[in-house]
């Protein structure tokens, strides 16, 4: 069994994106050389997320809106009492998660035909890290 890692670093614009990294997540795997086992996908921070779904522009704009209304920002945070201001934004990131684990066959991601890897960034505008770990032979 072979193992192979790899980072991700994103310093966004906006406060709250949705990246599209299936391309990058590829590409690793297409290093790697694996070509059955397992790819994990993980954001190194408690305030971003990663996540597999369809690729449309609506469908992102209800992800933020629906997000926005479960975990909504406000100051009432007990989190904010830290000197923190973004209890919403580790809130955004527990309703998404932290990570999947995707399937690799015939050294590719065994995705189904609309499914895309998303990082989803709910405090951004600073440095962050995402790893990626292939395990398969």
């Amino acid at each position: 069994m072979k193992s192979f890692t790899q980072y991700l670093w994103f310093n966004t614009k906006k406060h709250r994106e949705f990246i599209n990294i299936t391309k990058q997540v590829e590409s690793f795997l297409a290093k790697s050389r694996i070509k059955e086992g397992f790819c994990l996908v993980s954001a190194m921070h408690t305030t971003a997320a990663i996540y597999v779904n369809d690729a449309d522009s609506g469908l992102l704009e209800d992800f933020d809106e629906m997000l926005e209304r479960l975990a909504p920002f406000n100051e009432n945070y007990n989190h904010h009492h830290t000197g923190e201001s973004n209890g919403d934004s580790h809130m955004k990131s527990l309703l998404v998660h932290h990570e999947v684990t995707l399937p690799v066959t015939n050294g590719k991601l065994d995705l189904g035909p609309w499914q895309q890897v998303y990082y989803a960034e709910f405090d951004g505008q600073r440095k962050k890290r995402v790893v990626m770990k292939v395990i398969g032979e």
